[in-house]
């Protein structure tokens, strides 16, 4: 009698970016970095930016929001909630940002939408924090996934250089190599797990060591 591993769920931090099987416009992908500066400096300013123009330490908010961290975990702990729409602009925030970070790695050649879906897919599970969530863990999560920060690192800087070979590749001949790409929307996804998982607090499942869905 045969038996079978049962599947394990879903993580339940997906994201995905539409692989464009077409050719991509190589005059944008040349100055790619020159054109996103106007969707980077939109994101900073709702993602909370501030600087310090003096040695008097005197900080200037320029910007408002960001990634809400502190308050969910503090409701976590004390009273395990998470308030949905505290959840909802995470999420949205995450979106925006990862279509501003795809256009960075010339994965698409649309200008990053504010609201639009366009190439990239995010979702989050909304938790049920009572049964789905630890009230402690919140405390040390960013420690535990100090692990994922390392391998992070290297599959980031490998990121850079993999997007420079594309970008030679897409001005020559108009494509974005598959292997590339897949490498790349993987360090996407992993990293998206990680924030979720230590800083948006989202869930208490450990994030994967892969880069695959």
């Amino acid at each position: 009698m045969s038996t079978t591993e049962p599947t394990p769920p879903a993580y339940p931090v997906r994201l995905s970016v539409a692989y464009p099987d077409r050719e991509l416009n190589r005059l944008t992908t040349a100055f790619r970095i020159i054109l996103a500066i106007p969707i980077v400096i939109l994101l900073e300013t709702v993602s909370g930016g501030q600087y310090t123009p003096s040695k008097s330490g005197e900080v200037v908010v320029y910007g408002a929001g960001g990634a809400l961290i502190l308050g969910p975990l503090l409701m976590i702990v004390f009273r395990q909630k998470y308030p949905r729409w505290w959840f909802d602009w995470n999420l949205e925030l995450q979106r925006f940002g990862n279509r501003v970070v795809v256009f960075l790695a010339l994965m698409d050649d649309r200008y990053p939408s504010t609201d639009e879906v366009q190439s990239v897919r995010l979702d989050y599970d909304y938790p049920d924090v009572p049964r789905d969530l630890n009230r402690w863990l919140p405390l040390v999560k960013w420690l535990l996934a100090v692990p994922h920060y390392i391998v992070l690192a290297f599959l980031w800087l490998a990121s850079i250089v993999v997007v420079v070979l594309a970008w030679f590749a897409i001005l020559f001949t108009g494509r974005y190599p598959r292997g590339l790409f897949d490498f790349v929307e993987g360090v996407i996804r992993w990293s998206q797990r990680v924030a979720a998982y230590a800083f948006l607090l989202v869930t208490d499942r450990y994030p994967p060591f892969r880069l695959g869905a």
